[in-house]
């Protein structure tokens, strides 16, 4: 997030896009919920009336994987009103004359028919968002989750820097993470292509930095994604594969590729929490620690970095993940990996990493800090991009709507969008074992739209049929008018009718992350 969660209570405007923030991440729903009740304007984008659309004060329901279209008709008519920040685009930016001339074809007519949106609504979406005194975006997983997430992302930035809304409190371009201490993960470049801090491996620099500190030749090619890996293991290319804190038997695009990846390593080694669907295929498990069972560090969504404290000793032979990969680092014959404590991890961290340089224990013994903070004196940085981007001036960069890799035909007439229900997270491989949590629901289901139901023949409750090119799951059926006719929901927590089975593995081209939200599929009947 380039703001914090707790500028959201002071936007005046807020644009939620891709994100059912109620659902997924409730706690910073509940400061949107803040901001609508001190005057706010809540837009919601989305091709479902998610609960958090319900309380918008003005919903767009646009057609599935059209998000680039959406917010170029909204640049479009900002720019043609003449509503954007001329003093921001002038001093901040560059590529902004570029940008006016793509936008022109975005007309309201032609985005209108591209996304479903009727114009009048798309006119008071840009007048709401742009005319407001301090507008945020607020997205997550149904921007990323596509073949075009980059296009889309950057669709966001024009928005935000063409209107002025960033670097200032309250505003600003904000993702929402999927879990705990992703942002950490991706930090500490848990991703192929950065070195720790995101550092470039490109960076003759850099990586002489990184040689010297842990004495090693360090590889300057990049590394694979998850469905590359599996890709590769196909081809024989990889042979072992370390796991930790995944479980791609349920989260992965087309699980009997991914099932069949598995089966055929030599070497599959699991380190979670929880048995998982993941951990049956290893052949050696090591069991890590629960938060409550650990020092260290998380870093939250808006890059806070905060201490979490050991609250009990680890049950049975479970260890802290960072000893476990000391361990297997002594064993594979690495010379330096004796660390006496997760403190002086963090230690290293700061030394290397210049956006944690001044961040240590001592100084997050209370409260988190903000990153960057690269000095000892420095202070939290609450908001990004105050007075300069990163690189200087803010590039625009134009992008044109591109249809989703798989749309539907004759034989597979919906689109299958995925997601969360509320009383579960992720693969369930924690919230499935709360009562509580799966009195509440603890099987999967199919959201259809009643028009679709009623031509079907599909009752509520009754055994549904989803098959798409690449599988097929039976799932209790739901009619609701929250889906678009011609689409349906699932939500993809139940292995044992596991959503993706039938998601698509296509690939945004830069960063390779799946088309989770959108395939082709076909409903029936079960007998």
């Amino acid at each position: 997030m380039t703001n914090s969660v707790e500028e959201l209570e002071d936007a005046a405007c807020i644009l939620i896009i891709g994100s059912n923030t109620t659902v997924a991440h409730p706690i910073i729903a509940t400061r949107i919920f803040r901001a609508r009740e001190k005057g706010a304007k809540i837009i919601v984008v989305d091709p479902r009336k998610t609960h958090i659309a319900s309380y918008a004060d003005l919903y767009l329901a646009e057609k599935s994987g059209t998000d680039v279209a959406v917010i170029n008709g909204l640049l479009h008519i900002i720019i043609k009103e003449g509503w954007y920040d001329k003093e921001f685009v002038e001093k901040r930016t560059e590529g902004f004359a570029v940008l006016k001339t793509f936008i022109e074809e975005y007309t309201p007519a032609r985005v209108s028919e591209i996304t479903g949106i009727p114009e009048v609504q798309l006119r008071q979406a840009a007048e709401m968002f742009a005319k407001a005194k301090q507008s945020s975006i607020v997205y997550c997983m149904g921007i990323t989750q596509h073949t075009v997430g980059v296009d889309n992302v950057l669709s966001l930035a024009n928005l935000s820097m063409a209107t002025g809304h960033i670097g200032k409190w309250a505003s600003g371009v904000n993702p929402l993470r999927g879990q705990n201490n992703v942002q950490g993960s991706t930090d500490m470049a848990a991703i192929p292509n950065v070195l720790p801090g995101y550092q470039s491996l490109a960076d003759d620099a850099v990586i002489a930095k990184f040689e010297t500190a842990w004495g090693v030749t360090l590889p300057r090619k990049p590394g694979l994604t998850i469905m590359e890996m599996m890709d590769a293991i196909g081809t024989g290319g990889i042979r072992a594969l370390y796991v930790m804190g995944e479980n791609p038997m349920v989260s992965d695009p087309d699980i009997q590729h991914v099932k069949k990846a598995l089966e055929s390593l030599e070497l599959l080694i699991v380190q979670d929490i929880f048995p998982t669907e993941t951990v049956a295929l290893a052949h050696v498990v090591l069991p890590g620690v629960t938060f409550a069972e650990k020092d260290g560090t998380f870093v939250s969504t808006d890059r806070r970095v905060q201490r979490i404290r050991k609250a009990i000793e680890p049950i049975g032979e479970a260890r802290p993940d960072w000893q476990i990969i000391c361990d297997v680092a002594h064993a594979m014959g690495a010379p330096d990996f004796d660390y006496a404590s997760p403190s002086e991890v963090f230690d290293e961290i700061a030394s290397l990493v210049p956006l944690f340089a001044g961040i240590s224990y001592d100084r997050i013994a209370e409260n988190g800090i903000q990153w960057p903070c690269r000095t000892k004196e420095a202070p939290s940085t609450v908001f990004m991009h105050k007075d300069t981007f990163s690189k200087g001036l803010g590039t625009f960069k134009p992008v044109a709507y591109k249809a989703p890799a798989e749309l539907p035909d004759e034989e597979y007439p919906f689109i299958l969008i995925t997601g969360r229900d509320a009383f579960h997270y992720h693969t369930g491989s924690m919230t499935r074992r709360s009562k509580s949590l799966t009195g509440q629901i603890n099987r999967c289901y199919v959201q259809i739209h009643p028009a679709d139901a009623k031509k079907l023949r599909i009752k509520a409750g009754q055994l549904t049929r989803l098959r798409s090119r690449r599988g097929a799951i039976e799932v209790e059926a739901r009619i609701t008018p929250i889906v678009q006719s011609g689409s349906v929901f699932v939500p993809f927590h139940f292995a044992e009718t596991a959503a993706n089975v039938l998601t698509n593995p296509a690939l945004d081209p830069v960063v390779k992350i799946p088309e989770f939200k959108i395939c082709a599929v076909k409903l029936e009947k079960v007998a």
